[in-house]
């Protein structure tokens, strides 16, 4: 196939980008590189079956070659990031995927769109099920991001009722692994850097609220299956082991061996305070499950991290003073303020 990965630069979509390139398959990546970092690809340009464009989905997306699938992937995806870029979160959720659909339409394509658990609020249901509505503040601090990805969701399926384009929708749970920022705002992320700075560990509130963390290269192998499948969904993906956040920080500090300290802070204004997704669906339809535990996937992250020494240290100055909250929310007054 030729897949169209919008996004593709990023934490995510790159990877995408390299699981189809291994399994044969030719991959158009399109990232403005407003999130997205040139490293993340940097081995796939010399090769013939990949392509870089970069442009923003939010302005068009003129591709004129023929595409069997359009994964989009594009949205800034941290707190940091859709506090900083409100305008652009929005436009990418709701422009950047109706050009996305667009180009899918025109070539009979295949259309994946990235959804995300944020779509599920502060859940009032859990574990979260996809037949559930949410729980969402429509004009708080997270409202950009949750309800572009809510917009985006019926603007895909209002072309598969009205112009029967072949798309899917997957809801993404907190996802990690090599690639991520050192300074992105996510709690793994935070935790990590904050690690081996042996600067403190930041938890807001009081650590008992919940998230479920899904390694990438698990995430990745549900994200084909859905690309290669019919599926309407939504579906969720991500790992139903449920962990509070205090117990990820333990588990960073044994995996580091780091001496930090753990400090608590005020909750940030609508972060979660339970989040595991129901995958039985996922299971079903897609013949999925996660295979790697926690303990493992986080090894490999701090590796990843530890040979970046340098990006972990610039990254301290830009995580010291940020209200990240247990989710790896920022509070988004003091984000205003920095």
């Amino acid at each position: 196939m030729r897949v169209l990965v919008t996004g593709g630069a990023g934490f995510l979509g790159s990877h995408i980008c390299d699981f189809l390139i291994n399994r044969g398959d030719s991959v158009i990546c399109v990232d403005d590189l407003s999130t997205g970092r040139p490293a993340n690809i940097r081995h796939l340009l010399e090769l013939p079956a990949f392509e870089f464009v970069k442009a923003d989905v939010s302005a068009g997306l003129d591709i004129d070659r023929p595409v069997d699938a359009v994964a989009h992937f594009a949205s800034p995806a941290s707190p940091p990031d859709y506090h900083q870029r409100p305008l652009e979160t929005l436009a990418v959720g709701s422009r950047g995927t109706e050009h996305a659909l667009r180009l899918a339409d025109r070539n009979q394509a295949r259309f994946v769109l990235a959804s995300t658990s944020e779509i599920y609020g502060d859940p009032a249901v859990h574990p979260q099920r996809e037949d559930y509505w949410g729980n969402v503040n429509p004009i708080g601090p997270r409202s950009v991001y949750d309800e572009a990805k809510r917009f985006a969701e019926a603007l895909t399926m209002a072309y598969r009722r009205t112009l029967g384009v072949n798309t899917g929708i997957l809801r993404i749970f907190n996802t990690y692994g090599p690639r991520m920022r050192p300074h992105d705002g996510r709690v793994v992320t935070s935790f990590i850097t904050q690690a081996l700075n042996s600067d403190p560990l930041t938890i807001y509130g009081d650590g008992s609220q919940t998230r479920s963390f899904c390694y990438v290269d698990d995430l990745v192998r549900g994200i084909v299956a859905m690309i290669d499948s019919s599926e309407a969904g939504p579906v969720n993906l991500g790992n139903p082991r449920e962990r509070t956040v205090s117990e990820l920080a333990e588990l960073v500090l044994a995996i580091t061996g780091s001496p930090s300290a753990v400090e608590y802070h005020r909750l940030p204004v609508d972060d979660p305070t339970r989040r595991r997704p129901e995958i039985a669906k996922a299971q079903r339809e897609l013949g999925w499950l996660p295979q790697v535990d926690a303990e493992e996937g986080l090894r490999r992250t701090v590796d990843w991290f530890r040979s970046r020494p340098d990006e972990v240290a610039a990254a301290a100055t830009l995580v010291a003073g940020e209200q990240v909250g247990g989710s790896g929310a920022v509070a988004f007054g003091q984000l205003q303020a920095s």
